[in-house]
């Protein structure tokens, strides 16, 4: 065998070779071999996931979506709790095959991560004194609105015209209303539902506007140009949602029997299908 003969050989076995390491890089082959989901979820945040005060193990509704669809693949689901900020570099980096906490579509992450068709709608909600004469979002333009800081209840703040008021937690910008520091504030429908109803019986009553500030379509986050995954992932939502689980799952955490009283009126849609003003 020639120099030149001997050299196109080894070349063709190195691409041949490097085309195996491409294709048992899948990532899907990936988990079907180990059998297990590496799930990403909050560390604690209830309701979506929190550990248990009694057994300290993981607990909410993310947990139960996560044991869901591993279940619908065939699978076991491997919980790891993340920081909010972690939630997507961990899916780039690979050291979770899906982050499932309540990950909300926006146009940075979608250029950093790819994520499922969305199973629900996340609002920011805005929550003023029972007493305001203002019934619309467009009613608090150029006013003063709290929110916790660098939130997207404070970018929608802004994009509505409003003057954000930020704070490093909810239970401030709740306060800054209370003490006239704010005209209302804003976050997600589960929190001012939640401290709307405790302003009945304790401080100054609020009530929520009904027109949403922004609209958050809420998927399952994945590492981009797998589309097998994507794939089997989708399926699995889709099958939840015929076989009533994603029902189940929402009316045990959310639910109107519980201190959130949120009904699920969205069902899994084509994220193409939505009309929604894109978060940057």
């Amino acid at each position: 065998m020639s120099k030149k003969t001997a050299f196109h050989v080894a070349a063709v076995a190195g691409c041949v070779l490097a085309l195996c390491g491409v294709a048992q890089a899948d990532q899907w082959d990936e988990i079907t071999q180990r059998k297990e989901l590496k799930c990403g979820t909050f560390a604690d945040v209830p309701p979506f996931a929190a550990p248990d005060p009694k057994t300290r193990e993981m607990v909410g509704h993310d947990i139960d979506l996560c044991n869901a669809v591993a279940k619908q693949l065939g699978l076991t689901a491997k919980i790891t709790p993340l920081s909010v900020e972690a939630r997507v570099p961990e899916v780039k980096l690979g050291r979770v095959d899906v982050t499932v906490a309540n990950l909300a579509y926006t146009k940075s992450r979608g250029e950093q991560i790819q994520f499922s068709d969305p199973y629900y709608v996340a609002k920011e909600m805005l929550a003023v004194k029972a007493s305001d004469p203002g019934m619309a979002k467009a009613d608090f333009k150029g006013k003063r609105l709290s929110s916790t800081k660098g939130s997207t209840s404070e970018l929608s703040i802004k994009m509505n015209g409003s003057e954000p008021v930020t704070f490093q937690d909810t239970g401030s910008a709740f306060m800054a209303v209370q003490q006239n520091k704010s005209v209302g504030m804003v976050a997600n429908t589960m929190t001012i539902t939640k401290l709307v109803n405790q302003s009945k019986t304790a401080g100054v009553e609020l009530k929520m506007i009904k027109d949403p500030m922004v609209l958050q379509p809420i998927g399952v986050g994945m590492k981009k140009d797998e589309p097998v995954l994507l794939s089997k992932v989708n399926g699995a939502l889709y099958a939840l949602e015929k076989s009533g689980e994603l029902d189940r799952i929402w009316a045990k955490w959310l639910g109107p029997n519980t201190e959130y009283k949120m009904t699920r009126d969205e069902k899994v849609t084509p994220l193409a299908d939505l009309k929604f003003e894109l978060l940057p």
